[in-house]
């Protein structure tokens, strides 16, 4: 008896192990981000109380998660978020679920306490599997007032 109860026990391991191994239907496709605004080399107020001008389009095979928005220094490049202390990251879930989206914004204002210089834009989009992709620019933050092509739309 005790033979046939291993016998089953062992089919039933195998039958499982053969499920799982073919799952073919996970997500592995990274998301696609494809950034408007800023280009490189664009400059950016620093202290502007509208925020600057952020414009992407977000696309997933399956659904998007979210996306992150990071500002850092270009010069040393350590990417030691402690020793930067101007840094700026903003995590932003609103797009969860749909497989694409616009964004249009204006949520980050550049605090008038960062100096001028060379920083890093960086925009961070994980699907709702876990896949992550990114985009690198580096943009110029100022004192001197930048005109916004943005606001020539309207």
């Amino acid at each position: 008896m005790k033979k046939y109860f291993n016998i089953i026990i062992l089919f039933f391991s195998l039958t499982a192990m053969t499920l799982v191994a073919c799952d073919d239907d996970s997500d592995t496709e990274k998301p696609i981000i494809s950034l408007i605004e800023p280009c490189d080399g664009d400059r950016v107020q620093i202290g502007n109380p509208h925020g600057m001008h952020i414009e992407m389009d977000l696309t997933d095979n399956e659904a998007l998660g979210s996306y992150k928005i990071d500002i850092h220094s270009a010069a040393g490049h350590t990417h030691n978020k402690a020793a930067e202390s101007h840094t700026i990251e903003r995590v932003f879930d609103d797009i969860a679920g749909k497989r694409n989206a616009h964004v249009h914004q204006h949520d980050i204002v550049i605090p008038e306490d960062f100096p001028e210089g060379e920083y890093h834009f960086m925009v961070y989009c994980v699907d709702a599997a876990g896949n992550e992709s990114y985009v690198v620019r580096t943009i110029e933050l100022t004192l001197d007032e930048v005109e916004d092509e943005d606001e020539d739309e309207d």
